[in-house]
């Protein structure tokens, strides 16, 4: 039988939206009543993002990656390859990346990987360490590949870094740069449960209780293709170029001293793609770039002045622009 493209494109988007609800419903076992925080972070993976995610101390941004990791089975049914780092002041860059070591047996240098070769790895705490260890991330989120002296090395794929902090604490810590902001594609927040969900934790302690017990729903092979499905998905010309006009009105604007990069305005695109498929559409709506501006743009600021939230500045720049759309 034969299928048209736009069948085939259908199918991909379907299949997709099968893979993105499978995830949220598992990690919905242990990460509970925040799903709208689950429907960002599985779009930013569908999107082949990296995620941030700020929050207090205590709130499961830790047991968020531990979760995603065991949700998808790798090419030998086990679940897909999970490093965790704890990034601390004294930390080295090849503690993360790996090193040359000379072998006396052979008598030549052989690579041992670090940690960062993992399918699914978690920067836990990632402001902790000195800027010179954290710009040895850089290389390998935005190309997937580590270089060590003349040799590339390329990691894992999928390929994923969730990485934590804690925006309050100061002491100890080292301000990400801009840089190193600009390859996540999300940053997120948990926040804190409200009542009855807090209850259920009380009763079911499901990081304790559940986690242990999660085993893959999707496989690595079904993951990629709802990766690749992200392409697939329309979005209108005139989205498109509201998409354009936030990130250049976060150049001009009076209050921002750093704008938006063209990556940034490419990341707020895929994540939007991806959040539509996890909706279940093959198409892209301003409900869509409402729901990911903030989370894709804000973190990429540099405001004149610092009681302002990134987040409520982005979030009025989008409905303006939306607004000026369904006007036209």
């Amino acid at each position: 039988m034969l299928v048209d493209e736009g069948q085939s494109i259908a199918l991909e988007v379907s299949d997709a939206f099968r893979v993105s609800s499978a995830l949220i419903d598992g990690a919905s076992v242990v990460i509970r009543g925040k799903r709208p925080f689950l429907e960002l972070l599985i779009a930013a993976s569908l999107a082949r993002g990296h995620i941030l995610i700020e929050d207090l101390p205590g709130l499961g941004k830790t047991t968020v990656a531990k979760t995603f990791a065991r949700l998808i089975s790798g090419y030998d049914g086990m679940p897909l390859a999970f490093k965790r780092i704890q990034f601390t002041p004294d930390l080295l860059p090849y503690d993360i990346t790996g090193v040359d070591i000379y072998d006396p047996d052979t008598r030549r240098f052989r690579f041992v990987p670090g940690p960062i070769f993992a399918n699914v790895v978690l920067a836990d705490e990632i402001n902790r360490t000195t800027p010179k260890v954290q710009s040895a991330l850089l290389e390998v989120m935005a190309e997937g590949q580590v270089t060590i002296g003349a040799t590339t090395h390329l990691v894992g794929d999928p390929f994923i870094v969730v990485a934590t902090q804690n925006p309050v604490e100061t002491e100890g810590t080292f301000p990400l740069p801009a840089a190193q902001l600009d390859r996540f594609m999300l940053r997120v927040s948990l926040g804190y449960p409200d009542k009855d969900t807090e209850r259920m934790i009380l009763v079911d302690d499901p990081s304790v209780r559940d986690l242990p017990k999660v085993e893959p729903v999707v496989s690595v092979s079904s993951f990629k293709a709802a990766q690749k499905a992200v392409d697939s998905v329309h979005c209108h010309a005139s989205l498109i170029d509201a998409v354009a006009d936030i990130v250049r009105e976060t150049r001009t604007h009076r209050g921002v001293a750093l704008g938006v990069s063209p990556r940034g305005a490419l990341h707020f695109l895929k994540a939007s793609k991806a959040l539509a498929i996890v909706r279940g559409r093959d198409y892209v709506t301003d409900e869509d770039l409402i729901s990911v501006g903030p989370p894709a743009l804000a973190h990429r600021l540099k405001l004149r002045d610092p009681r302002v939230r990134a987040e409520s500045l982005i979030r009025e720049i989008c409905l303006e622009r939306i607004d000026a759309i369904k006007r036209a």
